[in-house]
């Protein structure tokens, strides 16, 4: 099943490649089918998973190069199975919102058929060779779908993207061969070097962990390695934008949770304070600076650092509620902020051509529907309770206490910015009167059907998981007890 899940976007991305580029129904509606069995396929593995057990189910293993040790081993436990839910969801809305591109169509949708084999690929893979494949492979459509389809700055913002990431991927490239060497077991077997890497010395553990830790901070992004986000952002088509921060950003939280914790755990403690301090300089970096834009694409961008930030926060702590807390937020903003970016760039934007918030105001008035839906992800996005944002940050910040109280207490500061620049961009945005709105528009249309098959779903998952967060809790619940317990216990070779 999970081959099928991986590979299945990469079929349909042939199969589009094969068809005349001026049938752009038959690409758009082959690309959303292909989506849309994705889902199912999501669901299908959700409904013959069994919880409550900590390890790899739907295992499928074969040798690849054998003469090195290299294997085709793919499986999925509570968190990563719960991410390619998300990833898959967000997937096929993505698909939907991009039925406004009109250039090059057949290109864009198998781009992004191939952008999904390459995210479900990272978070079923449990072999570091197909791990790195499928973590590389993602960079090649994202950069094309950003530089080719994105906005004025594309190519800027493009090459940015790729070069951070680039360089990112090949410091962590470097620690998978430090981590193979440095063990001497002859194999990429991720789960085997998981038992090997704490029998490494504690020095050789440290690069190890920072080999690592470039590669993923990158990805996250983690204060200072974020500057490529918000234009990479900015630019991107609503779709991009939507993948970018709905799953690429969880990528590397993914690998800090599946890789670095478990396999370098002596590291893991060292590196806990640096890598929390850091989470909560994005906290209230992310913050600040969105509060200081005038462009509103870029304010959620920035607001994407912050959320992030919390993950970080809550990985460092190595508990049990902190760790549900990080994953919590990463299935949370993986909801919301494509949401979000969703109602700016195309409900928004597509129809007054301006995202500058001096230019905007009277939404309300002019746009009802799409202006609750709009409060409704401010909200969200802020935290506020009985909605999803606020149980993984609750979570994070109750696990983190213990760890880290003075950190905790000056991240708490965070959340009375994140609330005053969304309540805020709210004000600007659809308060006032209509004819506030800059550039003298008259009626607009409010929000269309199809983008209510977008938001809509993503607004009932937000809301389900913030008053009924027990189902998905129960569901990573125990890989998280499984990472923790490992952490803890490994942690003793070397003598701490």
């Amino acid at each position: 099943m999970l081959t099928t899940l991986v590979f299945l976007p990469l079929v349909g991305s042939l199969i589009l490649l094969l068809l005349p580029k001026d049938r752009h129904v038959w690409l758009r509606g082959i690309a959303t089918a292909v989506s849309a069995v994705e889902v199912l396929i999501s669901l299908l593995l959700l409904a013959r998973f069994v919880p409550g057990q900590a390890g790899m189910q739907f295992v499928e293993r074969a040798s690849w190069i054998p003469s090195i040790g290299v294997q085709y081993y793919l499986g999925v436990d509570g968190v990563s199975l719960a991410l390619v839910l998300v990833t898959s969801l967000v997937t096929l809305l993505a698909t939907i919102t991009s039925y406004s591109i009109q250039q090059q169509v057949k290109e864009f949708y198998a781009l992004l058929l191939l952008l999904e084999t390459g995210m479900l690929g990272v978070f079923v893979a449990l072999d570091y060779v197909l791990f790195y494949v499928f973590w590389e492979l993602v960079l090649v459509p994202m950069y094309f779908i950003i530089g080719i389809w994105g906005g004025p700055r594309r190519q800027y913002a493009a090459l940015k993207f790729f070069l951070y990431t680039l360089a990112g991927s090949v410091i962590m490239l470097v620690g998978i061969l430090a981590l193979y060497f440095g063990t001497g077991l002859g194999t990429f077997d991720m789960l085997a070097l998981q038992q090997a890497g704490p029998r490494l010395a504690g020095s050789l553990q440290w690069w190890i962990f920072l080999a690592f830790f470039l590669g993923f901070a990158v990805k996250v992004p983690i204060f200072p390695f974020h500057t490529w986000l918000p234009d990479a952002h900015v630019e991107a088509p609503t779709g991009g934008s939507m993948i970018l921060a709905g799953v690429l950003l969880k990528m590397g939280a993914y690998g800090f949770y599946r890789i670095a914790l478990p396999t370098l755990p002596q590291a893991a403690h060292q590196w806990m304070l640096p890598l929390a301090t850091l989470g909560v300089i994005s906290i209230l970096y992310g913050a600040l600076a969105a509060m200081a834009q005038k462009d509103l694409k870029k304010m959620v961008a920035y607001s994407s650092i912050s959320h992030m930030g919390f993950v970080t926060l809550g990985l460092a702590a190595l508990t049990p509620a902190s760790i549900s807390g990080a994953v919590f937020v990463m299935i949370s903003h993986g909801l919301i902020s494509p949401l979000m970016f969703f109602l700016v760039g195309t409900v928004f934007y597509e129809r007054l051509h301006t995202r500058m918030l001096d230019e905007l105001g009277g939404l309300f008035d002019l746009m009802p529907l799409a202006g609750v839906i709009f409060a409704f992800g401010i909200f969200a996005n802020l935290g506020l309770p009985g909605l999803s944002g606020f149980i993984g940050e609750f979570f994070t910040l109750l696990g983190s206490f213990s760890t880290f109280q003075t950190l905790v207490i000056v991240s708490s500061l965070g959340l009375v910015l994140t609330a005053a620049y969304h309540l805020w961009m709210m004000q600007r945005v659809l308060m006032g009167r209509a004819e506030d709105l800059g550039g003298g528009h008259g009626p607009l249309a409010d929000i269309s059907r199809r983008e209510l098959v977008v938001a809509v779903p993503l607004m009932i998952l937000v809301l389900v998981l913030g008053v009924y967060p027990g189902p998905l809790l129960h569901l990573m619940n125990p890989a998280v007890l499984h990472l923790q317990n490992v952490v803890q216990v490994a942690s003793r070779w070397g003598g701490m």
